[in-house]
C-alpha cells in the first residue's frame, strides 16, 4: 500500500507544485525568513529570462527552490542539513570532518533534488 506524502510522519506537509505561487506559499509556511531571498532570486532570474528569451533561468529557479523546500518540509533532512552546515562553518577546511560535512551537504541536496525531479 502506498502512502500519500502528507501522511508520512517525516514530512511536514505535501510537496508543492513547481508553480511560483505554490513554492512561495510552501516557503512562507516552512521558512518564512527565506521568502525575501526567494523574491530577490525570482526578480533576478525572471529578468535574466526576459533578457535572454529563455525559460532556462525560470526552470532553474523552480528547481532550486523546490529543492530547498523539500529539505525544509522533511524534518530529518532539515536536521541533517543543519548539523552538516554547522560543521562546514566551524571546522577548519583541512580537517577531514569538514570534507565529510561538505559531502553530507551535497548528499542531502542531491536526495532532495531527486525527490523533486523523480530521479
Amino acid at each position: 500500500m502506498s502512502v500519500h506524502p502528507a501522511e508520512r510522519p517525516d514530512e511536514l506537509f505535501p510537496r508543492p507544485q513547481l508553480s511560483f505561487p505554490s513554492l512561495r506559499a510552501a516557503l512562507a509556511r516552512l521558512a518564512p525568513s527565506r521568502v525575501p531571498e526567494m523574491l530577490a532570486d525570482r526578480d533576478t532570474l525572471f529578468t535574466k529570462a526576459t533578457e535572454t528569451g529563455s525559460f532556462g533561468p525560470i526552470k532553474g529557479f523552480q528547481l532550486k527552490w523546490a529543492t530547498i523546500i523539500e529539505i525544509e518540509r522533511r524534518p530529518e533532512l532539515t536536521h541533517r542539513m543543519q548539523q552538516a552546515q554547522h560543521a562546514v562553518h566551524t571546522l577548519d577546511k583541512d580537517d577531514p570532518a569538514w570534507r565529510a560535512a561538505m559531502a553530507e551537504v551535497l548528499a542531502i541536496h542531491d536526495e532532495a533534488r531527486a525527490a523533486v525531479t523523480g530521479d
